[in-house]
């Protein structure tokens, strides 16, 4: 099993920056995919950025593409979320998500963003 643990996050105005953490623990040798997903009130939660942990290919929702850049540091085990040029509309709970090569996914409990216009 593979735990999930975020950090970060806050608040910024607009046009601003943040960045989350997420400390990946446990069988992490089974996780395929990393990823940071967001839910915003009464909207289905929907994937903001992934990676693949050993490829490193990422793939970007197109609201923050070009915005936003997801990594994943190795040595510490941490995937983190670089948001750049923040808009109101990021505002919301992001989750880490970790994927497994079999499908089963683990959520972290959730951080807050919220941005200020």
């Amino acid at each position: 099993q593979v735990q999930l643990v975020e950090s970060g996050g806050g608040t910024a105005q607009s046009g601003g920056s943040l960045s989350l953490s997420c400390v990946v623990s446990g069988n992490i040798f089974k996780t395929n995919v990393l990823g940071w997903f967001r839910q915003i009130p009464w909207r289905q939660r929907e994937m903001v950025a992934t990676i693949q942990r050993n490829v490193e290919f990422t793939r970007y929702a197109d609201s923050v593409r070009g915005r936003f850049t997801i990594s994943n540091d190795r040595a510490t085990n941490t995937v983190k979320l670089q948001m750049t040029s923040l808009q109101p509309e990021d505002s919301g709970t992001y989750y880490c998500n970790a994927r497994t090569y079999e499908g089963v996914e683990t959520w972290g409990r959730g951080i807050v963003v919220t941005v200020s216009p």
